[in-house]
Formats: C-alpha cells, sequence, structure tokens
C-alpha cells in the first residue's frame, strides 16, 4: 500500500476554491503539502496538519521556486505533485477589454503554468516519477460569448500540457489537464463588467441557479493523480449535466 506520508503535493491557488478542496481532500488522507496564492491567511484558516504555507504569485518565477524548494527541504521530499491551479476569468469582449486584463490572465493562466512545470520537471525526470496536473477549463476546448482572450489562455494551457506530456511521457512522468465547465468558485468574481456577470447568472439560471460543486473537480483531480503511475489521464473535462455549450 502507498504511503501517501512520502508524496509531497504542490497546489497552487490554494486560498478558495478548487485549491481549497483539493488542499482539504488531500491532507485528509495524509498527504504532506505545501499551498501557494496571494491570500495566506485565507490558506492558514485551513489549519490543515503536515502542510506549509507560502504568499506566493506564480507569476514569480523565484518566488514561487523558492517555496518550492523550501517544501522539498522540510518535507525531505521532492514533488510528487504538482497541481497548476491558480487562475483568474476576465470576460469581455476583445475590443472592449483593457490590455492590462490580457495581460493578467495571460501571465497568470499560462506563465504561472509554465513557470510550476519548469520548476518541479527536472527532478521528476530524474526520478522517473511524477505527475502534473494542469487545471484549464472547458474554456480550453470550444469558444464562448466574451471569453476570446481567456479561452485563447486556457487552449494554450491545453497546448503546453500535451506538448509536455508528450516530451517526458519515456521518462515515466505524467501530464494531465483538467478542465471544468461553470462551477461555484470566486472565478467570475474578476470580471468587472457588469452587464456580462449578469448575463452568466441569468446563464447559470438555465441550469436551476447554481453551477456544478467545485468537490467534484477536487475528486477527479484525485483520481487523476491516485490511477497507477503507469497510467496516464491524458484529459479529464467534466461539467454539469445541464450546461448546453
Amino acid at each position: 500500500m502507498t504511503d501517501n506520508k512520502n508524496k509531497l503535493i504542490v497546489i497552487t491557488g490554494a486560498s478558495s476554491g478548487f485549491g481549497e478542496l483539493m488542499a482539504k481532500q488531500f491532507s485528509s488522507e495524509g498527504y504532506p503539502l505545501l499551498l501557494l496564492a496571494r491570500r495566506k491567511e485565507k490558506m492558514e484558516s485551513f489549519n490543515l496538519p503536515n502542510t506549509l504555507v507560502r504568499q506566493v504569485d506564480v507569476v514569480d518565477y523565484a518566488a514561487f521556486e523558492k517555496a518550492v524548494r523550501e517544501a522539498e527541504a522540510h518535507f525531505g521530499l521532492k514533488t510528487d505533485l504538482l497541481v497548476n491551479n491558480a487562475g483568474v476569468m476576465m470576460l469581455n469582449k476583445l475590443v472592449d477589454q483593457d490590455p492590462n486584463e490580457w495581460k493578467t490572465m495571460i501571465d497568470v493562466n499560462v506563465t504561472g503554468v509554465l513557470n510550476g512545470c519548469k520548476i518541479v520537471i527536472k527532478d521528476m525526470l530524474a526520478r522517473n516519477t511524477g505527475t502534473i496536473i494542469n487545471i484549464s477549463s472547458i474554456a480550453g476546448r470550444k469558444l464562448f460569448g466574451n471569453h476570446s482572450v481567456y479561452c485563447g489562455t486556457k487552449f494554450g494551457v491545453h497546448a503546453i500540457t500535451e506538448g509536455l506530456r508528450e516530451e517526458v511521457s519515456q521518462s515515466n512522468v505524467r501530464v494531465s489537464v483538467l478542465a471544468p465547465g461553470a462551477a461555484e468558485t470566486e472565478l467570475l468574481g474578476h470580471t468587472t463588467n457588469e452587464s456580462i456577470i449578469q448575463g452568466y447568472n441569468q446563464w447559470k439560471d438555465t441550469m436551476g441557479g447554481k453551477s456544478m460543486d467545485p468537490q467534484h473537480v477536487a475528486n477527479c483531480c484525485k483520481f487523476i493523480y491516485q490511477m497507477p503511475q503507469e497510467v496516464c489521464i491524458r484529459e479529464l473535462d467534466i461539467a454539469p449535466t445541464k450546461q448546453g455549450p
């Protein structure tokens, strides 16, 4: 039986939503954790055992790497699972959107994922084991109105994930993408256009006024990871049954 205490898990964007639930689920099964996000106090409030919490912006490669190396030294373990979960969603038409919002989404959603992969991948290749799960979106597979730039970043996550998977597969390292549909997280709160927020909530009414419980996404992350190392679930898409598009 696998000893979970010997498997260090790193989760970005761990202060809420999918990341929070993943952290609590993996912690309940005895894994040591490094949780990264910009809201340190929120992560500390989870009061999880055998867990390090660091305030890190995933766009800052040096700070991101420093936190990972610190956790690896603290636990005496190399990272066995990295969940690149940090992300932002700022919805608007491209023609109307502030270019600073484009940059924020590209920086967090794409550069943040690249940073995480780069930080852990060499050690995984050296050990011939390890798993990276990149949290993307259904918006990385199809287009939605007012999502042009956001979809572009998530299509990028899909492409980066598949490209890296092919590069490292012969070293027994797994790289997977988990793509949720609409879920009850804080993600919509990043959008600054109030009319688009209202329209999004009206769309949710077609699903009964509530989208997917984020716990189901955390369950899928666990499922991908706990498959045998010789099995890679390359992509898992999950959405509410009533989400048509």
